[in-house]
C-alpha cells in the first residue's frame, strides 16, 4: 500500500486497535481505506519511529520512506509473525519465510551455533536461524536501513515490576477485566472466528470468553489420537464447548497422516522447531480452514501463569535445599516445601524426567538446574559429533538471559524461568502456531499475547500466581466459573501430545528407518552417521531423539539437497520446488 506521503508499506498481521488508531490520526491523515494497514501508515506518518507504541497487535512490516530515503522494519512485541532477513552481495533482502531467502544464498549450510541450540532446545536463542546466512528479527525489535547501514533495535520488553501493594483478590479482578478485553480485541473480524480447543485450560477458556462476549461463531476445532490409548484429550474438549456453548469439530489423527504430511510440515516450518506438536496443530488447522478463516488459541498461557510441570519440578527441589539451609525468606523462594506437597500428584506423569534430572547436579545454581530441565541434547548424546559444537557457549547464552536482572531482578525463580521461556521458547511455539495455520489460509490468533496484559501479569507476585506450586494458580481463581471442573482439576495435561515411541516402533518403523538411513548414509553436519541407526523405536516415551534426528533428515531433504532448486529461483530458470523431497 502507498500512504498519502509517498511512503509504501508490505505488511502481515493485524492491528487489532485500528479503530481507536484511526479515530486518533483521522485528523491529520485523509484515509482512502479501511484496512489497518493504512493506519500503520498514518501512525508512522505522525509518530516516525515511535509509532510502535501505538501498535496493539500481531505483524511483521517494511515501509520504505522516499523523503527520508529509509527503510524501517519492525516484529510485534511476542514474534507472532515472521520477520527473516539477510545481505547478499550488498542486497539487502527480508521476507516472512526463511524459504523465501533461501535462493539468495551461494551455499545452503548449517550455522553451528544454531545447531548447537536447536540440539539444545529445539529452538534458537537469538536472531541466529540454522541456514548461515539467514537472520531473524527477534521479537519486539524493529531495524532500519539507512545510508547503507543496517542499524537494529528492541522497542518494547517486559519488566517484572513487582506490585506488593494489592491483595490477591485485586489481581484477580483485574486479570479477568484484562482478559475479557483482549479476547473481545482479538475477536474483530469481518468473518466469523473459531476457537482451537486442546481440553486444558487455556485453549478452554479463551473458547468461553469467546462465545461470553460473542467473539466467536462457536465453531472449536479438535484433534484427537484415539490409538495407542493414553493420548485422547478430546473428551476435555468436548466437556468444554458443552459448558461454554458451540460446536466442536474432531479430527482424527493417525500414523498414517504422520506418513504423508510431515515432510509438508517442515517445508512449511522453515526449519524444525518446538518439537512433534507441530504435526497435529498442521492437522487440526486443516480441519479448521475447512469451517472458518480466523481461529483463537490459547498459546501464551503457560508462559505468562506458569503451566509448565517442570516449573513444579524446579521448585520443588529448591524447597528441599531451602528448607535444609532455612533461606525461605531470601527472595528466591515463593512457596514452601509443606505448601507444595499437595500439588506435587501434578507430576505423576513426570517421573522419567525427574529421575534423569536428579541424577547429576542436584542443589547446583538455580540456572543450572533449569538449563538441565530444558536441555534436549540428553537425548542424543550419542549421535552427535559434539567435537565440532560450542556446548559450553550455548549454557552462557542461556544464563545470559535467565540471569538478566534487568528483566528479572532478585524475587522469585519462578518469574525468571517463565521470563526465559517467554522470551525463548514462546516464539518457537509460535512460529509453529503462524507456519501451520498460514499453510492452510487459516489466521490464527493468540489473545493471552496482549501485551497489556503480559506487562499485567509480570506485576503480579509469583507466590500469588504460583500459590503452593499450583500451576495457573492465578488464572484458575480469576476464570474458575468459566472453566468445567474436569478440566480446571485435572493434573495430566501434556501439552498437545503425540505417540512418537509407540508410532515409530509400530506402523511408521519402515518410514523412520528409511529416513534415518538415508541421514546415516548422507554424511550430514555434526551427525555421527555411525550411531543415528542404533536403538531406533527402543527410547522413553518423551524421547525427542528420533524426533529430532527425522525432522532434522527432512529439512536436510527440502532445502540442503535440493540447493541447486532453489537457486534457480534467484536467475528465474525454475519453478517453486515442491514442498515434498
Amino acid at each position: 500500500m502507498i500512504g498519502n506521503s509517498g511512503a509504501v508499506i508490505t505488511y502481515n498481521g493485524e492491528i487489532y486497535n485500528h479503530p481507536e488508531l484511526r479515530q486518533r490520526l483521522a485528523d491529520r491523515w485523509a484515509y482512502r481505506s479501511r484496512s489497518d494497514t493504512e493506519s500503520i501508515l498514518a501512525a508512522y506518518d505522525r509518530y516516525g519511529l515511535d509509532s510502535l507504541e501505538y501498535l496493539r497487535g500481531m505483524f511483521a512490516f517494511a515501509i520504505w520512506d522516499e523523503r527520508q530515503k529509509r527503510l524501517f522494519c519492525a516484529r510485534d512485541r511476542f514474534g507472532i509473525k515472521p520477520f527473516y532477513y539477510g545481505e547478499f552481495a550488498g542486497v539487502f533482502a527480508f521476507a516472512s519465510e526463511a524459504k523465501a531467502l533461501v535462493p539468495f544464498l551461494d551455499v545452503i549450510s548449517t550455522n553451528a551455533e544454531a545447531f548447537a541450540e536447536y540440539l539444545t532446545f529445539q529452538y534458537t536463542l537469538g536472531s541466529k536461524t540454522l541456514f548461515s546466512g539467514i537472520r531473524q528479527l527477534l521479537p519486539g525489535h524493529a531495524l532500519c536501513v539507512e545510508g547503507g547501514r543496517v542499524r537494529e533495535w528492541r522497542y518494547w520488553d517486559v519488566h517484572y515490576e513487582i506490585d506488593f501493594d494489592h491483595s490477591p483478590a485485586f489481581f484477580q479482578r483485574r486479570l479477568r477485566q484484562l482478559l475479557l478485553a483482549t479476547v473481545e480485541l482479538h475477536g474483530r473480524s469481518d468473518v466469523p472466528v473459531g476457537s482451537y480447543v486442546s481440553g486444558g485450560i487455556d485453549s478452554s477458556l479463551i473458547h468461553a470468553l469467546a462465545q461470553y462476549n460473542g467473539a466467536s461463531s462457536g465453531l472449536a476445532f479438535h484433534g484427537q489420537i484415539t490409538e495407542p490409548a493414553g493420548y485422547d484429550e478430546s473428551g476435555y474438549a468436548k466437556e468444554a464447548v458443552k459448558a461454554a456453548g458451540g460446536e466442536l469439530h474432531c479430527v482424527d489423527i493417525t500414523p498414517e497422516d504422520f506418513r504423508n504430511s510431515i515432510a509438508d510440515v517442515i517445508y512449511h516450518l522453515d526449519h524444525p522447531v518446538a518439537g512433534p506438536g507441530s504435526f497435529p496443530q498442521f492437522m487440526v488447522s486443516r480441519l479448521a480452514s475447512q469451517h472458518v478463516k480466523v481461529v483463537l488459541g490459547g498459546q501464551g498461557g503457560d508462559e505468562i501463569f506458569g503451566g509448565y510441570a517442570r516449573y513444579l519440578v524446579a521448585y520443588f527441589e529448591q524447597c528441599i535445599k531451602a528448607a535444609i539451609e532455612g533461606q525461605y525468606r531470601n527472595g528466591n523462594y515463593v512457596v514452601t516445601l509443606e505448601s507444595i506437597v499437595p500439588n506435587l500428584g501434578a507430576l505423576r506423569e513426570y517421573k522419567p524426567l525427574m529421575r534423569e534430572f536428579w541424577r547429576d547436579g542436584l542443589f547446583d545454581p538455580m540456572d543450572s538446574r533449569y538449563f538441565r530441565l530444558v536441555n534436549r541434547a540428553l537425548d542424543m548424546q550419542d549421535v552427535i559429533a559434539w567435537g565440532d559444537l560450542d556446548m559450553t557457549a550455548v549454557q552462557e547464552r542461556f544464563s545470559a538471559i535467565f540471569n538478566n536482572t534487568s528483566n528479572v531482578k532478585r524475587e522469585a525463580y519462578f518469574d525468571k524461568m517463565t521470563h526465559f521461556d517467554l522470551k525463548c521458547l514462546l516464539p518457537a511455539l509460535l512460529q509453529v502456531e503462524d507456519r501451520m495455520s498460514m499453510a492452510h489460509g487459516l489466521e490464527s490468533r493468540v489473545p493471552f499475547l496482549d501485551h497489556p496484559l503480559v506487562e499485567f501479569a509480570a506485576t503480579v507476585p509469583a507466590d500469588v500466581k504460583f500459590t503452593g506450586g499450583a500451576m495457573k494458580h492465578l488464572l484458575k481463581q480469576a476464570c474458575s466459573s468459566e472453566i468445567p471442573p474436569a478440566i480446571l482439576e485435572r493434573r495430566d495435561k501434556m501439552g498437545f501430545p503425540v505417540p512418537l515411541q509407540e508410532w515409530f516402533a509400530g506402523p511408521l518403523a519402515d518410514f523412520v528407518g528409511d529416513m534415518l538411513t538415508t541421514m546415516a548414509g548422507q554424511n550430514r553436519p555434526f551427525i555421527d552417521g555411525a550411531a543415528v541407526l542404533k536403538d531406533i523405536g527402543a527410547e522413553r516415551r518423551f524421547s525427542r531423539r528420533s524426533w529430532g534426528l527425522l525432522s532434522l533428515e527432512l529439512w536436510y531433504q527440502q532445502f540442503h539437497d535440493r540447493g541447486a532448486e532453489w537457486r534457480k529461483l534467484r536467475t528465474g530458470d525454475g519453478g517453486r520446488p515442491t514442498s515434498s523431497p
